[in-house]
């Protein structure tokens, strides 16, 4: 241990704290005198009126969620959301935002949902005797991860303006051209999947919902699966094979379309089946289903309430621009190079990403190891 720092159990660093009410999520309000903080990742969570409810803070304190290990500086009175809320108050031989951010520093692992705090009492704290020595450490942390935060919104920024860039192309695409439009099911033979819930085993048959079709394409992770005689009986409905394309017909994720580029045998529900045909390029189809112009159809076609879902007959009646396929193939293939283009965009500004919170790591590191000598900690 470096020379003038010391180390102390986890629970010894701290002083004992009384709880205010906690106030349950479905309470929450949008509009109040006094902020909510919870264990969610947003800072504040909600808002509430009741004064005799509030924790007043008359020394920063460290809020710590016990299933989602989200870590809050707190440097003003709030109300407490939930249950899952340690209120960590650190004795005055530690600075409170020394505290903060010695615990981003920690890695406890993940248990999941269940409760973490059980790990962290059993971590011991390094800091120096010094409180102006943890101030000066403190200082440094403030302006570098300010400058990491600034250069992550930038990034943020660029890597939203590359998939914009391409969006509004798409959507050019299709809304300059002047081409005949035909119904979906005019075009092509168009079906939906099982509405049952069979019984699902262990190992055997994948069974895809509208949760597997993801904005990249078909996904079969935390795929269920199903006996060959239910799938049997699934496929005689709805017969996926490889080319064919897939949306989402209920859901948040309704309209989001996928084609079907894996080989394996599956079934399919509360999933609309687009049989592939000679009578239109699928991958122009799927750029289609892609395109704004689409998903105002799907909105605008929703019905239902909690769980808004689209109709097979909607879907039968999707309305389709059909340029000749020649045109449909160009289409495609300058689409397909501008994709690749914003695929390597976004693949640089997301390593710039991944690389400023590996910075991150490294500055609290040195941090709390005592190797932090310069005001100038970080370039970014």
């Amino acid at each position: 241990m470096k020379q003038g720092w010391e180390i102390a159990e986890f629970e010894k660093c701290l002083e004992k704290v009384t709880y205010t009410n906690k106030i349950q999520r479905k309470d929450f309000k949008e509009d109040g005198i006094y902020p909510i903080v919870s264990q969610e990742k947003d800072f504040i969570n909600g808002y509430w009126d009741n004064e005799e409810d509030l924790f007043k803070v008359d020394k920063p304190v460290v809020i710590f969620g016990d299933h989602t290990q989200v870590i809050k500086f707190i440097d003003f009175d709030f109300v407490l959301g939930a249950d899952g809320v340690k209120i960590l108050k650190p004795k005055d031989k530690i600075d409170s935002k020394y505290f903060y951010y010695f615990l981003q520093n920690i890695d406890l692992g993940s248990l999941g949902y269940a409760r973490h705090y059980r790990l962290l009492k059993e971590i011991n704290v390094a800091y120096p005797k010094s409180i102006p020595e943890q101030q000066r450490i403190v200082s440094i942390l403030d302006e570098a991860f300010a400058a990491i935060a600034k250069a992550k919104a930038n990034t943020e920024q660029n890597l939203k303006n590359a998939k914009e860039l391409f969006e509004s192309y798409l959507q050019g695409v299709f809304e300059n051209g002047k081409w005949e439009t035909k119904k979906l099911n005019e075009i092509t033979e168009v079906k939906d999947g099982t509405h049952d819930s069979p019984k699902y085993i262990k190992e055997g048959i994948p069974f895809v919902t509208q949760k597997n079709i993801k904005s990249d394409g078909l996904s079969f992770d935390d795929t269920k699966f199903i006996t060959k005689a239910d799938h049997e009986k699934f496929y005689k409905r709805s017969n996926v094979t490889y080319g064919d394309i897939l949306i989402s017909m209920i859901g948040a994720n309704r309209g989001m379309a996928a084609i079907v580029d894996d080989k394996r045998i599956f079934s399919i529900k509360n999933v609309g089946l687009i049989k592939s045909s000679d009578n239109i390029n699928m991958n122009y189809l799927l750029y289609y289903l892609k395109s704004s112009l689409a998903m105002k159809y799907v909105l605008y076609m929703s019905n239902g309430g909690a769980q808004e879902f689209v109709g097979l007959t909607a879907l039968r009646s999707f309305p389709i621009p059909l340029p000749p396929l020649k045109v449909q193939q160009t289409i495609v293939r300058q689409l397909d190079a501008l994709r690749a283009e914003t695929q390597k965009l976004e693949a640089v500004y997301q390593k710039k990403m991944d690389d400023l919170e590996e910075l991150k790591k490294s500055i609290l590191q040195k941090a709390f190891a005592g190797e932090l000598k310069t005001e100038k900690a970080v370039a970014v």
